[in-house]
């Protein structure tokens, strides 16, 4: 939760639900000094995305809290026709119905959510801001598939997604005191889902994810880029339905087809107990996203690589060896920088760009945490009108 300040957003309350829909669902919910307040809402049930709702309204109503003048909401995509965050109407309501054939894995939960919000508190001003409108600056040649115009008409395009993470990343390296903004820039998201983005002028230019977030780089669960021979293949395959493709492609693939589990540290505690499969999961990812690197470095240069996402700001051994792959192209680690954690005493204590890469290393490496809640808020903002500094 944020307040507009006088010159900058405040974050008032943080917090995170996970695991909807299980017995496991946990919250966790802190005020802006770091106090815990998770035992003050009592016990915790999401079992379904009704009771998961009912949670956040006992959340709002805690003393302190109050209700909230505006909601953004991530929503993964637009769809063919949306261009831009989005203000809730129910015209733009119905064109995200529309775009759930574009993303069926994501979109429902978050409309189901949106709407069952808008029912209970109706009077509250509500917005979309979607993981795409980043990537709305690429050139053409960079999103156009080489299909029929008659399927390009319908939207089947490279759209682009871990948008909000990206923009977050472009503003605090902006925003970064110590170091100069970095003309172009590779950025690597690296998390369940993952994908590499190129930026120049701190604009994306090229990214790896296409039509849906199941392209690209190898992910925890998704294979990234595959021939589509490949799935006519297992379309043909006896008993194969386009669900049940649709399910291996996007839950039984990836790090999880490889090594067993899709959990970067589980993968590496494997690995370490001489667990071939394992080995090769890790292998087979860092290759896959050292190759997106090089690529991008190759078209537009490099003048530095930022590491985010669950893997990316915390596997210490994963940036490692994708660095150590890039060692031909100007990439060269510290190995002491790397180790470090942002928690850690010293020089990273508070600052959210930190700097791994040896100080002779024609390309920059950094390490910046994903800040996607702060961009929506700021798109929020800046659709209810109120006036934010510049990031320039």
């Amino acid at each position: 939760m944020y307040a507009d300040g006088w010159a900058e957003l405040r974050v008032l309350y943080s917090g995170e639900l996970n695991d909807i829909g299980e017995a496991s669902a946990a919250l966790k919910l802190r005020s802006n000094a770091g106090k815990d307040l998770a035992a003050a809402v009592g016990e915790i049930k999401a079992g379904s995305m009704d009771q998961a709702i009912g949670l956040i309204q006992r959340v709002i109503a805690l003393p302190g809290f109050g209700p909230p003048d505006a909601v953004g909401y991530r929503v993964v995509h637009p769809g063919a026709h949306l261009r831009g965050h989005q203000k809730l109407t129910p015209e733009v309501l119905e064109q995200l119905k529309e775009a759930v054939v574009f993303a069926p894995l994501h979109d429902p939960a978050a409309l189901e959510m949106i709407e069952e919000m808008m029912l209970r508190s109706p009077d509250v001003a509500r917005f979309a801001c979607f993981d795409t409108v980043f990537h709305e600056t690429m050139p053409e040649e960079a999103t156009v598939y080489a299909l029929p115009a008659e399927v390009r008409a319908e939207g089947v395009r490279r759209y682009g997604f871990h948008g909000l993470s990206c923009e977050s990343i472009v503003y605090q390296m902006r925003r970064a005191s110590r170091i100069p903004f970095p003309r172009r820039m590779v950025i690597a998201h690296l998390g369940s889902g993952c994908s590499v983005t190129a930026c120049v002028d701190g604009k994306s230019v090229d990214t790896t994810m296409g039509l849906t977030p199941t392209g690209g780089v190898v992910m925890g669960t998704r294979p990234g880029d595959l021939d589509p021979g490949v799935v006519l293949y297992l379309l043909r395959l006896q008993g194969a339905t386009l669900e049940s493709v649709e399910k291996l492609l996007n839950h039984e693939s990836g790090l999880k087809a490889l090594g067993g589990i899709n959990d970067m540290r589980e993968l590496r505690q494997s690995a370490a107990g001489g667990d071939a499969t394992a080995r090769l999961a890790i292998r087979v990812f860092c290759r896959s996203v050292a190759r997106a690197i090089a690529g991008f470095i190759g078209l537009y240069g490099a003048d530095a690589i930022v590491f985010t996402g669950g893997i990316g700001e915390h596997d210490i051994d994963s940036r490692a060896e994708i660095a150590a792959a890039l060692g031909g192209l100007g990439v060269a680690l510290d190995l002491e920088a790397n180790r470090l954690r942002r928690e850690d005493p010293g020089q990273f204590e508070v600052d959210t760009v930190r700097r791994i890469s040896s100080e002779d290393s024609p390309v920059a490496v950094y390490v910046v945490p994903a800040e996607e809640d702060l961009m929506i808020a700021r798109h929020v903002a800046r659709m209810c009108g109120v006036s934010q500094p510049s990031e320039a």
